[in-house]
C-alpha cells in the first residue's frame, strides 16, 4: 500500500494566513490547494510551495469542495487541513508512523486546539480540552457532505483516535480575528446553517434554543473555558450565541415562508 500523503487545503483570500499554514505542511508528500478564485496573492504563495492547485467555484464554505479536492490528491492517504490551522512535528511524526502500519483503521481522528495570537495565555489555549475531528484517511474510503460544518463519512474500517498526549499532538487554529471579523463570520455561516436546517425542515422552539444556548456557554466555560479566565467566557458565549443565531434567523425564515 501507498504510504505517501497528501494535504489537501482548501483556501480562498487568505494570502495573510496561508504562509504559516504550507511552512508546517511543506515536507509531506504532496499539497493540494483546492482555491475558490482568490483575487488575492493566495495562489502565488501556493505556487511558491510546489502545490499541486485545482479550482472550485466559490460558494461561501469549504465542504461543496471537499470531496472534490480530496478526489484531486494523487496519494492514498488524505490529511486535511484548513489554511488556519498549524500542525507540529510530534503530530507529524505519529501520523506517518499510522500511516506505515494502520491495520483495520482507515481513518483517525486529530484534536484540535484554539490558539489565540491576540492574546495568548501560558498554555496558548483559548479552550484547554481539544475537540476531535476526522482529517485523516484514505480517499477511496470517504464522502464528505456539502452542507456547512458537515463530517466526513467514513464507508469502511475502523477511526483511530490520536491520544491527547501534550499541545505538539493536537492541530493548532489559530484565532486572529477581531470581534468584528468573528460577527461578520458568524453572520455568514449562520445564514448556511438556515439553508441546512430548510432543506430537513427542521421544527424550532426559540425558548428551548435560548437556554440550550445559554447552557452550552456555561457548560463549555466551566468544563475548560475558565483557564482562559474573560478571554474564555467571551469565546464560550460566541459558541453559545452561534447557535442562538442560526436558529433565530431559521425562525424569522419560517415566518417569512409560512404558507
Amino acid at each position: 500500500m501507498n504510504t505517501k500523503i497528501s494535504v489537501v487545503i482548501h483556501t480562498f483570500n487568505c494570502e495573510s494566513i496561508l504562509r504559516d499554514c504550507l511552512e508546517r505542511v511543506k515536507d509531506f508528500d504532496e499539497i493540494v490547494i483546492c482555491d475558490m478564485y482568490s483575487d488575492d496573492k493566495t495562489l502565488d504563495i501556493a505556487k511558491e510551495y510546489g502545490a499541486k492547485v485545482v479550482m472550485f467555484e466559490r460558494c461561501g464554505y469549504a465542504e461543496p469542495a471537499r470531496n472534490f479536492a480530496i478526489q484531486s490528491a494523487s496519494n492514498d492517504w488524505v490529511l486535511v487541513i484548513d489554511s488556519d490551522e498549524w500542525i507540529k512535528e510530534p503530530l507529524k511524526r505519529k501520523i506517518r508512523k499510522f500511516v506505515e502500519n494502520p491495520c483495520e483503521y482507515t481513518a483517525a481522528r486529530i484534536g484540535r486546539r484554539s490558539l489565540n495570537l491576540k492574546n495568548p495565555r501560558p498554555d496558548d489555549m483559548v479552550l484547554h480540552k481539544p475537540e476531535y475531528l476526522i482529517r485523516l484517511f484514505r480517499k477511496d474510503d470517504v464522502d464528505w457532505p456539502a452542507e456547512v460544518h458537515s463530517t466526513p463519512v467514513i464507508k469502511s474500517g475502523k477511526i483511530y483516535d490520536f491520544p491527547y498526549i501534550n499541545e505538539g499532538c493536537v492541530l493548532d487554529h489559530v484565532q486572529d480575528m477581531s470581534i468584528h471579523e468573528i460577527i461578520d463570520k458568524f453572520n455568514k455561516y449562520t445564514d448556511f446553517e438556515v439553508e441546512k436546517l430548510a432543506r430537513k425542515n427542521k421544527k424550532i422552539n426559540i425558548y428551548y434554543t435560548y437556554f440550550q444556548s445559554i447552557w452550552r456557554t456555561f457548560e463549555m466555560f466551566f468544563k475548560s473555558g475558565y483557564r482562559s479566565g474573560v478571554d474564555g467566557f467571551i469565546w464560550c458565549s460566541f459558541i453559545g450565541f452561534y447557535k442562538f443565531l442560526s436558529r433565530v434567523k431559521y425562525y424569522e425564515y419560517l415566518k417569512k415562508n409560512k404558507k
